[in-house]
């Protein structure tokens, strides 16, 4: 995907702006109450690592990860609660006027060629949106195409020439594409889906200020650290598509529990991704697991750039597996709110996913040189049991997940 470098590095070189795919006056940033947002700040947080914490000021420098991301969750929250509200009200917005230059065909296509890079990159989650409604499922290509793109900046071929200068460059970019002006198609994509769905712009600069913590950090010193980045780099996609998935009407869950349940298996997601790829990231210098729980076992990065797989290797690893299951349990209860067309692909994408862990623990541990990853049988297993639960209701699901 070398042609995202193009854009980031040097995007004025690019010169039109596809100002013609996105109607002219649709995109704004959208933002909620601050007195009901610090309303529900004051009450008691339960986190999925099972940690309880209250949170009495918003500029408190004390707070933990988890309260900062907290605040993210909230604010996403209550977007979707605005737009559920006007919906049942039955309050419509004022008709696009688009001034004549949108070109609609143009932006069918950007939806059609996120929906090939989707299905080119991510097979099984592409084959769980085609149960979407269209326009749902264009929107989550969309954004899936955004956090790709983002992602290969720092973790693609061209990695090495991206700079915290192009970073900014690439964040100038998103707010563009939030006001209506995209650069190209991808991004006329992303800037016609904000405009139709209660989506925040807060997680995607998230995400990109997760990128810049690759650029310049390789170590975390402790859980709370590692949190915060896994929530930039991954929990942060779950806020994305939550308001595109949609909340199932039958659902009595509140919203704020959906958006923790989508935070918790973003956060899932990649600590499985840490500790699959561990080795992987040690040949680059890198060590994503927290340093202090590293020394609490005995172990230390030398340990790891080592790679030998001892007693209090496997001790430790199956902590940290024992965390990402927490997570994966917490993101559980939160599936079963979705839409219904919706739930498939997250479904799939949980179960494949906690499959890795597994994976790890047959190979005794050792991510140091052997991959862990879930064969094609057992992936042919997993989607139909997926697909049955994306059948069921909030309600009887919710009872199946708690057993």
């Amino acid at each position: 995907m070398s042609a995202v470098l193009l854009w980031v590095v040097c995007p004025k070189d690019n010169a039109h702006s596809l100002l013609s795919l996105v109607p002219r006056n649709c995109c704004t940033q959208r933002r909620c109450s601050s007195s009901s947002s610090n309303k529900l700040l004051s009450s008691k947080l339960s986190f999925s690592s099972g940690v309880a914490a209250y949170s009495s000021a918003v500029a408190n420098p004390s707070r933990s990860s988890e309260e900062r991301v907290y605040e993210v969750v909230l604010k996403q929250a209550a977007l979707v609660r605005e737009s559920r509200r006007e919906s049942a009200l039955g309050l419509k917005k004022e008709p696009i006027e688009t001034d004549g230059t949108t070109d609609w065909n143009l932006l069918n296509d950007a939806y059609e060629r996120c929906g090939e890079v989707c299905a080119e990159y991510a097979k099984t989650f592409y084959l769980g949106t085609l149960l979407m409604t269209p326009e749902r499922r264009r929107a989550v290509w969309a954004i899936y195409v955004w956090c790709r793109r983002t992602d290969e900046l720092v973790d693609g071929p061209n990695a090495t020439h991206i700079t915290p200068k192009a970073l900014e460059r690439w964040e100038t970019r998103l707010n563009d594409l939030f006001e209506g002006r995209p650069y190209d198609m991808y991004d006329a994509a992303l800037s016609d889906t904000v405009s139709k769905y209660p989506v925040d712009i807060q997680p995607f600069k998230d995400m990109i200020e997760g990128m810049r913590l690759d650029l310049r950090k390789s170590r975390y010193e402790n859980f709370d650290e590692l949190y915060l980045y896994c929530y930039y780099v991954a929990g942060t996609v779950g806020l994305m598509s939550v308001p595109v998935m949609g909340i199932a009407p039958e659902s009595k869950a509140s919203t704020e529990s959906v958006y923790n349940a989508a935070l918790a298996l973003g956060i899932a997601n990649q600590l499985t991704n840490i500790l699959r790829d561990v080795g992987e990231d040690a040949s680059r210098g890198r060590v994503y697991l927290p340093q202090d729980e590293l020394a609490q076992a005995g172990l230390s990065d030398e340990d790891i750039f080592r790679g030998k797989v001892t007693d209090k290797w496997r001790s430790f690893m199956k902590g940290q597996i024992k965390r990402a299951r927490m997570f994966f349990d917490e993101a559980e209860k939160g599936v079963a709110e979705l839409s219904s067309a919706s739930r498939w692909p997250v479904w799939a994408s949980l179960l494949l996913y906690r499959q890795i862990l597994d994976a790890i623990e047959a190979n005794d541990y050792n991510n140091f040189t052997k991959r862990a990853y879930v064969g094609k049988a057992k992936k042919l297993i997993s989607l139909p049991i997926a697909y049955g639960r994306a059948l069921m209701e909030p309600s009887k699901l919710a009872k199946l997940v708690m057993r």
